[in-house]
């Protein structure tokens, strides 16, 4: 028994060593990086003074505001893309091109103008996508889950639909003999596009399948059905969602083994079919693969249609490049069909599965898809210009993501942070969730992180509540703008603004009175002759 009793306090006496000599080694190491490598012009005072005179510069040409009329108009919504969001995917930016990446720019940290929208449905504190969406596309704040429709709108009861539907920026455009197009790596009637044609309250009934009888028997129809009635000419519309458009039990084009890619719909309808048969003779092109879609000139087609999966498309990480399209391909396809239209065109392009990473607790594909849709700005940027496009970044709303810890500089946006916890001596990464999957516990502590591949492109970083799926954040989210009357996006403001000024920088919807035209098209008032004739030179080349 004595021999026993020595051996156990001799264990624990070696056990409180180790924890002892862990966690004065991860002060070692914290101390050893308080001090990175950094470049050796940043010692100098008047490397960030000569900066800030730059910035300064530059700021001061703000003041000479772009007044002009708004020829194209196009809204890029980050699902879940909150300031945590945007400030990680700045960094993974710079660490994917090998620099450390906090001084790095994002495309849309070029735009002059910020705002802060304030995200709430009229229902919840924290809200969701459908709600959110109705906002900045439909000019009015409304409740969760529901889509195209004003607060008066209960969601899932079919009968409180008809005489709340409000109508969204996408239609007023057409309305006013614009192109318009939707872009998404989500399915087409998620809860992002459909708020842009739909009215349905009940986000979820993507096709019939999906609705109880009574919403069918009581008139209410599917989001999917809605998609090609409501707005029968939108010119271009990319995504996923093919299974939501066949028959039940239609196999894929795509995956004809796989029973769960079958068609969903309950009446029988190919809703493809009769979109391709409307637009047979108006140069209407149906695409669901990457090779037919950019085997297509986009001088040739007005009317494109491509559903590149049976549900959403997948994350930039798992994309096979040869067969799956990108989001800045997309964009690319679209712009450059879009802007035949004289009288311009409006674009809401989404980059939905940012959202879908954070939900399952996965940063490095949430971040890797922010990126990727950064890429997309930058292209249409190059497709398009200031002086006559209005371009919008923003989110619908955040998440409970976080990255802290002490980092230094250039650490890993998804490594660890340089000390241990002071209260259960274990590492942790600097990514971290307030609730969601990553919650774990082994032997009844926290997991040592360590012990696995945390940098692993599904690896679900930890959460202080577990949760199936994680939740969104309730904080304001960023609006970056740039193009004809950008300015007015400015301050902190209510989400359902946004689509308000859009309209009004494109003399469109209500807003009319303040604008002047020359036959049928906005005039630019403010670009002389020879900057019209670069503009045009730019638009030829790309």
């Amino acid at each position: 028994p004595w021999n026993a009793s020595c051996s156990a306090k001799r264990r624990l006496i070696d056990d409180n060593m180790k924890v002892a000599a862990l966690f004065i080694l991860g002060c070692l190491v914290w101390g050893g990086m308080a001090k990175p490598e950094f470049p050796e012009p940043e010692k100098d005072p008047d490397f960030w003074k000569e900066w800030a005179q730059r910035t300064l510069k530059n700021a001061l040409t703000l003041q000479d505001l772009n007044k002009n009329v708004a020829k194209n108009i196009i809204l890029f919504l980050g699902d879940g893309m909150g300031v945590p969001t945007v400030t990680a995917a700045r960094i993974l930016k710079g660490q994917m091109s090998g620099q450390s990446g906090e001084e790095t720019q994002l495309e849309m940290d070029k735009f002059p103008y910020i705002a802060l929208s304030k995200t709430y449905n009229t229902n919840a504190q924290v809200p969701d996508s459908a709600g959110t969406a109705t906002a900045y596309l439909c000019g009015v704040k409304a409740n969760e889950g529901t889509v195209g429709v004003s607060a008066a709108a209960v969601r899932s009861q079919c009968n409180t639909t008809q005489g709340n539907e409000v109508t969204s920026i996408l239609k007023w455009a057409k309305d006013a003999g614009k192109s318009v197009g939707i872009v998404t790596t989500t399915r087409v009637n998620h809860a992002t596009p459909s708020a842009a044609y739909a009215h349905c309250v009940d986000r979820d009934w993507y096709s019939d399948g999906d609705m109880p009888t009574e919403a069918l028997q009581s008139g209410c129809k599917d989001i999917a059905r809605q998609l090609f009635e409501n707005i029968p000419d939108i010119d271009v519309i990319m995504g996923g969602g093919r299974r939501n458009m066949y028959p039940r039990n239609t196999p894929d084009v795509e995956y004809p083994g796989d029973k769960k890619h079958n068609g969903t719909r309950k009446d029988g309808r190919n809703l493809v079919g009769e979109w391709i048969d409307r637009v047979k003779d108006k140069k209407g092109y149906y695409a669901w693969n990457r090779k037919d879609l950019l085997s297509l000139n986009p001088n040739n087609v007005d009317y494109l249609l491509g559903l590149f999966e049976p549900a959403d498309l997948p994350y930039e990480l798992e994309r096979n490049k040869e067969t799956d399209l990108s989001l800045t391909e997309m964009v690319d396809v679209a712009i450059k069909i879009l802007r035949k239209n004289e009288r311009g065109f409006y674009l809401l392009v989404e980059g939905g599965r940012i959202d879908h990473g954070h939900h399952e607790g996965k940063a490095k594909q949430a971040l890797h898809e922010a990126v990727e849709m950064d890429r997309a700005i930058t292209r249409a940027g190059l497709l398009t210009s200031i002086y006559d496009t209005l371009t919008v970044v923003t989110a619908d709303h955040s998440h409970v993501f976080s990255f802290g810890g002490y980092t230094p500089r250039g650490n890993s946006i998804f490594g660890l942070a340089p000390t241990v916890s002071d209260i259960d001596q274990k590492p942790f990464t600097s990514i971290l969730y307030g609730n969601g999957p990553g919650f774990k516990m082994v032997n009844s502590t926290r997991e040592n992180v360590s012990t696995v591949d945390y940098e692993q492109n599904n690896y679900q970083a930890q959460s202080a509540v577990p949760l199936r799926m994680e939740t969104h954040g309730g904080e304001d989210v960023a609006i970056f703008s740039k193009g004809p009357m950008a300015h007015l996006l400015h301050g902190v403001q209510e989400q359902h603004y946004i689509p308000h000024v859009m309209a009004y920088a494109a003399c469109i919807g209500q807003n009319k009175d303040h604008c002047r035209t020359n036959s049928g098209s906005p005039s630019l008032s403010h670009i002389s002759p020879m900057l019209a004739l670069l503009l045009a030179v730019k638009w030829l080349l790309c």
